[in-house]
């Protein structure tokens, strides 16, 4: 299932491919090394853009996350990750405003991030208890609970408090 930008990168490819095709074509006579030039320009121009699509951050940027899906929305849950918990929640009725601002506030976590914080603080568990039912170390869970902590505070800031 492609969104937006998967289908956008797709078009920028055909099209940069479409370019390195009529570059190849071109002699080297005078009037085509100037038209080799300007398709070589934009064939680069293309590659940057797709780059950029891909990555969701200026490329050649060393700063900041590389995230593959910048332009996609994750899924809260994955229920095959975590297969072995039995998740009995009560049942309480949310709000379009509440499902929306924990929905906001859970989105920029990690996966991990969103596990370990899930599992801790809405399922009780111990960070021993997460640590060994992801198969990770205790002081890693305790640095995704505490980085998805101070993201959720930073947006909390942002959102007026509905939770």
């Amino acid at each position: 299932m492609n969104n937006w930008s998967d289908t956008l990168i797709i078009q920028y490819e055909e099209g940069r491919k479409a370019l390195q095709r009529k570059h190849s074509k071109l002699t080297d006579s005078y009037v085509d090394t100037s038209d080799k030039t300007q398709i070589n320009s934009m064939v680069s121009s293309m590659t940057f853009s797709i780059d950029w699509m891909k990555r969701g951050r200026r490329p050649g940027n060393m700063r900041g996350i590389d995230k593959r899906s910048a332009y996609q929305k994750r899924a809260l849950v994955d229920v095959d990750l975590i297969p072995s918990l039995e998740i009995q929640p009560k049942e309480k009725e949310l709000s379009d405003d509440e499902k929306r601002v924990i929905y906001d506030l859970l989105i920029d976590l990690s996966n991990r991030e969103r596990q370990c914080y899930l599992l801790y603080f809405a399922q009780g568990l111990s960070m021993q208890q997460i640590a060994d039912e992801l198969d990770i170390k205790k002081p890693s869970v305790q640095k995704f609970i505490d980085r998805a902590k101070k993201k959720i505070n930073q947006k909390k800031l942002c959102h007026t408090s509905v939770i």
